[in-house]
């Protein structure tokens, strides 16, 4: 049972109190609706994006192989590779409910190090292959990013909101009960006095 001094004005900030409570609940409800969505959408993009990655993946591996046949794997190692000096990554960033997303892409063209002493078509294939799967991986990292820090978040705000339905609200249900079941007590208590024509001391 509460502790509470049973007074109407207990009761009224009681009720002010539970209606902040869950008014907080509902955003916090709400947030994480957002959030789940967002995620659909970012998964979505993350598995396309994996998928293509994955196809590039097999494609450079390919080259690989037939790079190595041509120059063997000491001559490939030797092999000038793409220079990226070039290259930068443009980062564009937005919040959703107060989480942080950001999509990042590489974008310039790469060039050769230096001449290759023996040129083949094989070697510029395997080079321009895993010059595109560094293109794909960096907006598919930043992706990935984006889905474990929309997952941190989403798990805490359920977390809260749980709290506040579950654990919050039905005590302070509780108490408002209690307060108003003692003050309907004391009332049906004072008026037996009036009747009787006692004075209570």
């Amino acid at each position: 049972m509460s502790d509470i001094s049973p007074t109407h004005s207990a009761v009224i900030e009681l009720r002010d109190e539970r209606r902040a409570m869950h008014e907080g609940y509902v955003f916090l409800d709400e947030k994480s609706l957002l959030l789940a969505g967002e995620m659909v959408q970012q998964l979505r993009r993350y598995e396309a994006l994996l998928a293509e990655f994955e196809r590039a993946q097999q494609q450079a591996l390919a080259a690989l192989k037939a790079a190595v046949g041509r120059h063997g794997l000491q001559g490939l190692q030797v092999y000038p590779a793409a220079s990226l000096e070039a290259v930068e990554a443009r980062e564009e960033s937005r919040s959703v409910m107060g989480v942080w997303l950001r999509e990042v892409e590489l974008r310039g063209e790469t060039t050769p190090q230096a001449p290759a002493v023996h040129p083949s078509p094989e070697a510029e294939e395997c080079r321009r292959r895993f010059v595109e799967l560094q293109r794909l991986a960096a907006p598919l990292a930043s992706l990935a990013g984006n889905l474990e820090r929309l997952m941190r978040e989403y798990r805490r705000t359920s977390r809260r909101a749980r709290a506040l339905h579950d654990v919050l609200l039905p005590e302070l249900d509780q108490d408002v009960r209690d307060v108003e079941t003692r003050l309907e007590e004391l009332e049906q208590e004072e008026a037996g006095w009036i009747r009787a024509g006692g004075v209570r001391r």
